[in-house]
């Protein structure tokens, strides 16, 4: 579990008005190849979001299977970022979208240093494409919510069947959304902002009681 400091979890109260410095979090934003996992940073993120987007090939098409997303022309191939402020929680994200092919899944170490959360997207067209994102951050115990994008056409679900699908921990949430809409991806983040503080909050170790003085034997 990765160490959120207390000043971050206060942060969370704040006001928009409040003078606290804005806490920076790390997000990873991961899940399978063609999720939307760019479309959600550049959707969100304030800034001009940094692509690394390349044409795909005939070459690369026989590596990465297109079944599902026959359309897609383009994959990352290092990294997206982009950042967004949340005003009211005085903090600003600092979003890293992961590349989702197996061959960059190399990448994945040096991305996950310092973060605090991941959002793993998941296209119901091609659920067991997260499964890998989802196993590595349970193995390194980063806080993470699952956010199903719902592509145009593809059959609905609701969160809890894509929660007993994946095989979650309890606890662990599930939100639906579209990654071209700005405000749904906003309530994404904010879902895991909330979630990794609960998390830090829960497992954090009770303060030490203080030595008893002479006064308290008397």
């Amino acid at each position: 579990m990765p160490v959120i400091p207390t000043s971050w979890g206060r942060s969370l109260q704040d006001s928009e008005n409040s003078d606290a410095p804005l806490a920076p979090w790390k997000i990873l934003i991961a899940g399978g190849f063609g999720a939307g996992k760019t479309t959600l940073v550049g959707a969100v993120s304030e800034i001009e979001p940094l692509l690394t987007e390349e044409t795909l090939t005939q070459a690369s098409i026989r590596t990465d299977s297109v079944h599902g997303v026959e359309a897609k022309t383009t994959t990352t191939v290092a990294l997206d970022f982009g950042r967004i402020t949340l005003a009211r929680q005085r903090m600003v994200l600092l979003l890293f979208g992961t590349p989702g092919q197996e061959r960059f899944w190399f990448m994945w170490p040096d991305l996950a240093k310092g973060a605090v959360g991941a959002v793993v997207l998941v296209d119901t067209r091609r659920i067991e494409d997260c499964f890998p994102a989802v196993e590595y951050f349970l193995s390194k115990k980063l806080p993470f919510v699952v956010a199903v994008n719902h592509f145009d056409g593809a059959d609905r679900y609701e969160p809890e069947e894509v929660h007993i699908a994946l095989d979650l921990p309890s606890g662990t949430p599930v939100v639906l959304c579209d990654a071209r809409d700005t405000g749904q991806g906003r309530d994404a983040l904010i879902t895991l902002v909330q979630h990794a503080h609960d998390l830090a909050t829960r497992n954090r170790p009770p303060a030490p009681c203080p030595p008893l003085s002479r006064s308290t034997h008397a």
